[in-house]
């Protein structure tokens, strides 16, 4: 840096949210050398100089034709071309260049401003070379006469500072301020005398302040002249005058007026400007020499010239001449007549649309020309967009920030008018239009059209080959709109059809590595992924439900007739003397595939004789249309043919071989196929019984430990009968179970906490306990006693007496109750068998009936849920045998009992076995 630059520092720094302000002064010297360094705003501003070029480090505006530049790998503010103040600024106040400096990533504006100091760089300069004065002879010693000033462009101390006049007698040098001017006088110190001396030669000399100081000479040349006593004088050293900018050419500003005691020619006054006025002033300007009017000469304006400074010389026609000076200052008035002018510096002319609110889109800085009001601005935005104008702390500067979050895909571009209005009368407007982009931001996932997909896909389908396409839409632009398909993988079980699917994806085609087969899989669902290519991405997925149509794919199955090596074939043999209408037997068929697919149809393929049979078409029985006759052949082949109603029906057929045998072979077979159904239902009924046996058994041991626990905890044992008619504390559980559209619950088992074994019974004998009290008589059996099928069958059983006409089954509360007869009227010494009928629906497991007046018309009994009556009994097991004995005189037997898990079926057999055991024996003893 040079040694005679200064630097002046200072920073202001503002926040606008995103936006970092500040304001930095240096100051360099005029006519410093290019590449100057002037100041380091990197370092003054703290920012990472390795960061300025990749934060794009630069002068925006207010450059000055490039004067000023910075370094974008340092910092360093130089000087990029020559500095001449005097051509910059006004030689009046301080002469600045503004620069409006930017970074971004994160953006900072910052306003270096630049003083140029003025440099002594220019010499003072007359107008002329050479001022002839004239002087008569007789004017008294005090006379004095206006010099023309020297001017030099510096300002300051570097101007025009002293005058100095050469040395001689006659004459000396007086200074006047006018202002900001010095005006030097020629005074004369004593009288001149023409005879003497006719010239007298001088030499004015203009000094600046500068160091080394400058100056210029200006040659005096003094005539001496004879009488003329009086010189003309002005009513004003000094005359001011206001004129408006503007204004018409030829219009009169001022009429100055000078005086002259004088008569004849010597009073008469000619006025003149002064020989030091620049030639561009009298361009402006016009003087009347005889009537002293100063006219508007050409355009005034108040942004070239705010103040005009005339020097005006009245002179009379005298020999010699007297002449006299002085200054008409004309200053201007403004007049709002320049319009602001708009400079918009735009940081980028794309604003991502996740722009946070207050973020600076351009900076926007205003100027006018004019003064006062007529130079006060007020900007303003177009209504209804999503920017505001945020003022700087510096005059006229604005920021150009978002104030609401920006669409793209509402929104995509913004015309925003900048209208800058002055304060004058009347206001002056300049409108610029600012484009701005709102770029795009991945902020919308992919789309599907519908969501969830349903896909009806026909059986059978070529595999690899397309079967559906899925589309998704981004209203997001490019990279951020370009969408890829996936399809997401389930865990790779058996059901997860997704493995077989592979889907393109760039157009989302989906295709179908495998054929699919509706009777085994009649629907199924899978998930597409849309992720577009943004960063980060985004996806969304839909569900696709695929149903599989049927095709009719499936022939036909024939279930019957089926012959033992797997063929369609049957033969039926039927009586000779069967009348018309008999059923032969009946084709039966299945068909995999649904609706008309599987819908069959029978038809007589082949037939011997065609009035013989017939065939239903809808369900394939064959029956005789006719009786046979002797002539009527005895074997018949019937061929039927069974199809479906596809499109395409497919067919399958079967042989029946239909012969005709006499009534008793027919009947014979009869007897063999009936007699090989018992063998297999007898082995059936084994198996059941020992099931039923063994799990009979293990509640009977349940039923003796839980009774033999409760004994343990009394230890009354002396009645078998309880007092009480209600009993509490028992265990039960029930069964519902549903006939028809009645819905029952059954009850059971139960056993009275009174309940007791007696001692050197059999063990599985269970008494119940009297619920009569002791002055009741034994109740009477009703003379209405019927022997059901199984009792009849039965043979003599143990003499007991029979239950009564019906037992009732107990339901819940609400629940409807079963009535049905149960025992039949027998005479004494044969046994009763008690069993629920057959269709009823009862689980035989348990159950319990009523003993006690009744019968079918009787009304069914409703309890409370839990609740039994003192007269029911329990009988657990499958069937089981219910023996109740009477003495002879009336009164029940003590030993009433219930036995558990014995069947009808195995206690005749066993009777069986006895007397054919008996007779073997008995046969012996015959035989011995």
């Amino acid at each position: 840096m040079m040694p005679w630059s200064q630097m002046l520092l200072f920073s202001l720094i503002f926040c606008y949210g995103d936006l970092i302000l500040a304001q930095i002064k240096y100051s360099t010297s005029e006519e410093v050398k290019v590449g100057a360094f002037i100041g380091n705003v990197a370092k003054d501003l703290g920012l990472d100089a390795s960061t300025l070029i990749k934060r794009r480090f630069r002068i925006v505006s207010g450059a000055q034709d490039a004067l000023l530049e910075v370094n974008p790998n340092n910092g360093v503010l130089y000087v990029h071309k020559k500095i001449d103040r005097e051509q910059l600024c006004d030689r009046n106040g301080a002469c600045l260049l503004d620069l409006k400096i930017v970074v971004e990533n994160p953006l900072e504006v910052h306003y270096v401003t630049v003083e140029i100091l003025d440099a002594n760089d220019h010499a003072p300069s007359f107008a002329e070379e050479e001022k002839v004065i004239e002087i008569a002879e007789t004017t008294v010693p005090g006379a004095r006469f206006q010099l023309p000033g020297a001017r030099d462009p510096d300002m300051g101390i570097n101007s025009v500072q002293r005058y100095k006049l050469s040395q001689n007698d006659n004459f000396h040098l007086e200074i006047r301020d006018r202002g900001e001017d010095k005006i030097p006088f020629l005074v004369l110190q004593r009288q001149l005398d023409r005879e003497q001396k006719t010239n007298h030669s001088l030499i004015l000399s203009a000094i600046d302040g500068g160091t080394p100081p400058k100056s210029a000479n200006l040659n005096l040349t003094v005539r001496v002249l004879d009488n003329n006593d009086n010189r003309p004088i002005f009513s004003q050293e000094v005359y001011s005058v206001t004129l408006q900018e503007n204004v018409a050419i030829n219009t009169i500003i001022i009429k100055i007026q000078a005086s002259d005691l004088d008569e004849g020619t010597n009073g008469d006054v000619e006025y003149s400007f002064g020989g030091d006025i620049i030639p561009s002033v009298l361009q402006l300007f016009s003087l009347d020499r005889h009537k002293g009017e100063i006219r508007v000469n050409g355009h005034i304006d108040y942004e070239t010239a705010n103040i005009y400074k005339l020097d005006v010389q009245a002179s009379d026609k005298g020999q010699p001449p007297m002449t006299t000076d002085c200054r008409v200052i004309i200053k201007i008035q403004d007049v709002n007549d320049n319009k602001p002018e708009i400079e918009v510096t735009s940081l980028s002319n794309m604003v991502p649309e996740d722009s946070k609110h207050g973020t600076v889109v351009a900076l926007i800085s205003v100027t006018d020309s004019d003064s006062g009001l007529n130079g006060k601005v007020v900007c303003r935005l177009t209504k209804n967009v999503p920017f505001e104008l945020k003022p700087s702390f510096k005059d006229k500067m604005y920021s150009l920030v978002t104030k609401e979050t920006l669409d793209r895909e509402n929104v995509s571009h913004y015309d925003i008018s900048i209208t800058a209005t002055d304060c004058g009368d009347p206001p002056l407007s300049t409108f610029k239009t600012l484009n701005i982009q709102v770029s795009d931001v991945n902020d919308n996932s992919p789309e599907f059209s519908h969501s969830p997909i349903e896909l009806y896909l026909t059986e059978n389908n070529v595999p690899a080959s397309s079967i559906f396409s899925v589309s998704a839409f981004d209203k997001d632009l490019n990279d951020n709109a370009a969408v890829s398909y996936r399809i997401l993988k389930g865990e790779g079980g058996h059901n997860d059809m997704a493995s077989f699917l592979n889907i393109n994806a760039d157009n989302g085609q989906i295709s179908a590595l495998k054929s699919f087969d509706f009777e085994s899989l009649k629907t199924f669902q899978f998930h597409v992924v849309a992720t577009d290519s943004g960063t980060p991405s985004l996806s969304s997925n839909v569900t696709v439900n695929v149903f599989i149509l049927d095709q009719n794919d499936n022939a036909p199955v024939i279930l019957y007739p089926v012959s033992s090596n797997g063929s369609a074939e049957g033969v039926e043999e039927i009586p000779r003397n069967v009348n018309a209408g008999h059923l032969v037997t009946k084709v039966r068929a299945y068909d995999a595939d649904i609706g008309y697919n599987g819908w069959l149809l029978f038809s007589l393929q082949e037939v011997t004789d065609h009035s013989l049979f017939g065939l239903d078409r809808y369900t394939g029985q064959i029956r005789t249309h006719r009786s046979f006759t002797e002539t009527d052949e005895a074997e018949h082949k019937l061929v039927i043919l069974v199809k479906d109603n596809g499109n395409v029906s497919l067919s399958a057929t079967a042989t029946v071989i239909v012969k005709l045998v006499e009534p008793k072979e027919a009947f014979a077979a009869s007897d063999v196929k009936n007699a090989a159904k018992v063998d297999e239902e007898d082995n059936v009924t084994l198996y059941l019984m020992i099931t039923l046996g063994s799990v009979s058994l293990l509640f009977l041991v349940s039923i003796i430990v839980l009774i033999a626990m409760q004994c343990s905890k009394s230890t009354d044992y002396t009645s078998k009968y309880l007092q009480e008619t209600n009993y509490d504390g028992t265990l039960c559980h029930s069964i519902q179970y549903r006939s028809g559209d009645k819905r029952y619950m059954l009850v059971g088992p139960r056993m009275s906490i009174g309940s007791t074994i007696v001692p050197g019974s059999h063990a599985n004998t269970l008494m119940l306990p009297d619920r009569r009290k002791a002055s009741e008589e034994p109740k009477v059996p009703n003379t209405d006693w019927r022997y059901s099928a199984s009792l009849r069958a039965g043979g003599v059983m143990q003499s007991s007496v029979h239950m009564e006409e019906s037992s009732v089954m107990q339901g819940a509360q609400g629940v409807l109750v079963q009535n049905w007869p149960t025992a039949s009227s027998a005479a004494e010494g044969e046994g009763g068998e008690v069993s629920p009928p057959m269709g009823a629906g009862v689980d035989s497991n348990s159950w319990h009936f009523r003993y006690g007046p009744g019968g079918p018309g009787a009304p069914p009994q409703h309890l409370k849920p839990g609740e039994v009556p003192p007269e029911a009994f329990i009988i657990p097991g499958s069937p089981a045998i219910i023996s109740i004995r009477q003495n002879q005189g009336g009164e029940d037997d003590k030993s009433d009992f219930i036995t558990f898990g014995k069947k009808e079926e195995a206690k005749k057999k066993k009777k069986k076995k006895k007397e054919k055991k008996d007779k073997k024996d008995k046969g012996k003893d015959d035989d011995e």
